[in-house]
């Protein structure tokens, strides 16, 4: 599913995108709602619950989040907690994008890729 990430691209099912996705376990893909997370704390690079929660309309079991090209990004505390009873990865964007292709052959995965910083 997820071909490549470069700093500033991820390449999915042969479509380059240029922002940060989210990939649903139906394997819908849509821009990321970071602006949620940077009107809250001046920053995209701390995952909000609010803005989790937009990605939450499918059934998922694991969260995987690519956390940049350099791993910048991360839930805050209170985004962890929304997640009690799921199985949540956090790590670098190139990393994720391989546990991601993995474990979605066997399970509902929840995908969210910051492909910058």
């Amino acid at each position: 599913m997820i071909e490549r990430v470069e700093f500033g691209r991820i390449t999915v099912n042969g479509v380059d995108y240029t922002h940060d996705i989210v990939i649903y376990p139906s394997g819908k893909i849509e821009k990321r709602k970071k602006w949620i997370s940077k009107n809250k704390h001046g920053t995209s690079h701390k995952l909000d619950p609010d803005e989790l929660k937009e990605y939450m309309g499918e059934d998922f079991n694991v969260l995987v989040v690519g956390t940049g090209i350099y791993g910048i990004l991360s839930l805050l505390p209170e985004s962890k907690e929304l997640m009690k009873g799921k199985r949540v990865i956090e790590r670098p964007t190139q990393e994720a994008i391989k546990i991601f292709n993995d474990l979605r052959k066997e399970e509902r995965v929840l995908g969210i890729f910051h492909i910058t910083c």
